[in-house]
């Protein structure tokens, strides 16, 4: 078994009735194909950045679950040809193990010293000599 994600771009005309039922369609070939149905997010109607079949917006769907490969071609294939499913993209989920890491001892945290630009030091203005008078 596999696990996939699909995000499913509907018609946002369509019916939740409608919607329910695409969703519900996908989950039946899935469990009907050994796999398993791990969640359903519904994230709704969204903006879309250009326009689909002269949609502005769209009906966004994410779907989670687990099959053999032959079943997300079924899969892929019945959203092709369902009407109301404007978009739909099918990607593998990798759920990599963490590596183990070693506990690392914190130092106690310091405030960062701000360093200031070097600045050129000041010159004292050119001062004329003063004139020595000489005795006499």
């Amino acid at each position: 078994m596999t696990e996939y994600e699909i995000l499913l771009l509907l018609d946002p005309d369509l019916s939740e009735a409608r919607q329910s039922e695409i969703v519900s369609r996908i989950r039946e070939n899935v469990e009907r194909g050994g796999g398993t149905w791990d969640g359903h997010d519904v994230w709704g109607r969204r903006k879309l950045a250009y326009e689909i079949a002269h949609k502005p917006e769209g009906f966004y769907h994410l779907l989670l679950f687990s099959s053999t490969p032959e079943v997300l071609d079924e899969i892929t294939r019945v959203l092709r040809i369902t009407d109301g499913v404007l978009r739909h993209m099918a990607v593998r989920r990798h759920s990599a193990p963490q590596p183990e890491r070693e506990p690392v001892a914190q130092e106690p945290e310091q405030e960062p010293v701000a360093e200031e630009p070097e600045q050129e030091p000041e010159q004292e203005p050119e001062q004329e000599p003063e004139a020595v008078q000489e005795p006499g």
